[in-house]
């Protein structure tokens, strides 16, 4: 498989699907759903080999594809990917997979356009996690926020309008200081080749604006404390759908681009501003959590829970620079950046999971408010069943992939400073605080309403959405050594660039 154009399959089907769906117009939304779902199969199907054709043994990139693309100015058409890149383009395809089949009954206007919207931006996420040319990333980073910004501003709420526009700018002028990082960066090295600017000598001065550059681009992204107030706004007026992709793989794209630019680009900058990064991190995790607590609107506490615990991606990725630059002790460095890792899988599992829930009921209801809620459990059993799994993994339960991340990126935080990982560690108190209080509120006690006594339990389709999810969850919260595997050497590789300075 390794001579396949596997990647480019992975980009363009879903493209080419939505194109398709498009084609067939708003009159036949049957047939576009059923095309949608099966383009998005098949792009899973396809998504298999880069795990079964890894060689697990190396770090090098794989399934690379290299073409000329802009001769001019020398920017390719420069695909591959490695452990962390197939992990998350994996996890793409598969969500994608379930957002289309949990939006089957729910969406009924312009469902061609749905769809098509969805294919499309699955095709640029898998792009962004495969692209090797910097300008090749760029265009696909910034084309994912067309179809999402068509998905929140066409299908969502009453305040779709302001939450989309929003999300645009947030996203879009964080991503202009990148792309001056990036041209610089060019013409410094005569090169758009990640590798390329990984061997570049660089000053101080030049890392450390090229640091910050990357660093407003992804924390947006991520997002990060300060600039995260588009993310509640967003995911309140996003359809089921909007909200589960943007939490469960546009958030990770922070994250990776971090692992990716900042990290291995601007090493020594990078180690001088950890410090910032840690502390933003931290913030994001206690108050941002402490905000969950008080939230009326699921979807919200939901939206503000996934920014507390992205904070964990953050820490675990910059503490990194403390254990081996500070310490030597680049065991703890891999474990921190391994648990990161785990952590944005794991997150997308269980946010998904989440919001699909958030879904279900809100097909039945219309409300999203908690207090409309109460006793949910004694009409919707199955529901109450895969809720409270959910919810014990949001709080970090042991057994679920919840636990799995944050402890290890907890662990790494200790042997950095105890009290960095007591600080992290108040999450394990205010998540299980917000996150039981939900599920108490919504699922037990006894029947709030008339409308909650009318409520039907899940129904054959919504109950393989939600077990599909269930089972990432317990399978990686149980045994995640092949995940862990399968990123070890480019995590490896990783820790042996932030140990080297460019100075």
């Amino acid at each position: 498989m390794q001579h396949w154009p596997l990647l480019s399959i992975l980009v363009w089907l879903p493209i080419v699907g939505g194109a398709l769906a498009l084609a067939l117009g708003n009159q036949r939304a049957q047939t576009a759903r059923w095309l949608a779902l099966t383009v998005a199969l098949a792009t899973f199907a396809l998504s298999i080999p880069l795990l079964t054709g890894f060689d697990y043994a190396t770090s090098a990139l794989q399934f690379v594809e290299h073409r000329e693309w802009i001769p001019a100015y020398d920017i390719q058409y420069h695909l591959g990917a490695d452990g962390i890149s197939v992990a998350l383009i994996v996890l793409t395809t598969f969500t994608t997979v379930l957002v289309l089949l949990g939006a089957w009954g729910s969406i009924d206007k312009r469902v061609n356009q749905y769809v098509a919207a969805f294919l499309f931006l699955e095709g640029l996420m898998v792009g962004v996690f495969a692209a090797v040319d910097a300008m090749l990333f760029y265009v696909f980073f910034e084309g994912m926020l067309i179809p999402m910004f068509i998905i929140i501003g066409v299908w969502g709420g009453p305040r779709r309008v302001y939450a989309s526009v929003k999300f645009f700018l947030y996203t879009f002028l964080g991503s202009v200081f990148m792309l001056v990082g990036l041209i610089y960066l060019y013409l410094k090295t005569g090169s758009w080749q990640l590798p390329d600017w990984y061997a570049a000598s660089l000053n101080a001065q030049e890392q450390m604006w090229l640091f910050f550059a990357f660093l407003i681009a992804f924390a947006v992204k991520v997002p990060m404390f300060p600039v995260h107030t588009w993310l509640p706004d967003a995911h309140v007026e996003a359809p089921t759908g909007g909200s589960v992709v943007l939490a469960a793989i546009m958030l990770k794209i922070g994250g990776y681009g971090f692992l990716r630019f900042n990290l291995p680009v601007v090493p020594d900058a990078s180690h001088e501003y950890a410090w910032l990064v840690i502390a933003l991190s931290l913030i994001a995790v206690v108050y941002v959590g402490l905000v969950a607590l008080v939230q009326e609107d699921m979807k919200k506490l939901i939206a503000y829970s996934s920014i507390s615990h992205m904070g964990f991606v953050t820490l675990g990725t910059f503490i990194a620079f403390m254990l081996i630059r500070d310490q030597g002790n680049t065991d703890a460095a891999r474990l921190g950046l391994q648990g990161a890792m785990v952590q944005m899988v794991s997150h997308g599992f269980i946010s998904g999971a989440m919001f699909s829930c958030v879904g279900v009921l809100y097909d039945r209801m219309h409300s999203r408010m908690i207090k409309d809620y109460g006793g949910v459990a004694n009409v919707m059993p199955w529901f109450a069943a895969f809720f409270v799994l959910f919810g014990m993994a949001n709080s970090g339960l042991p057994g679920t992939s919840g636990f799995v991340g944050e402890f290890m990126v907890i662990l790494a935080s200790f042997q950095a400073h105890p009290l960095l990982a007591f600080t992290a560690a108040i999450t394990l108190i205010v998540g299980a605080a917000y996150t039981l209080w939900l599920v108490k509120r919504i699922v037990f006690g006894d029947i709030g309403n008339a409308h909650v006594a009318e409520l039907e339990d899940i129904n054959p389709r919504e109950w393989l959405v939600l077990s599909a999810f269930a089972a990432g969850v317990l399978y990686f919260g149980i045994n995640p050594k092949p995940l862990t595997d399968l990123m070890e050497p480019s995590i490896a590789q990783l820790a042996s660039q932030l140990a080297i300075s460019k100075l």
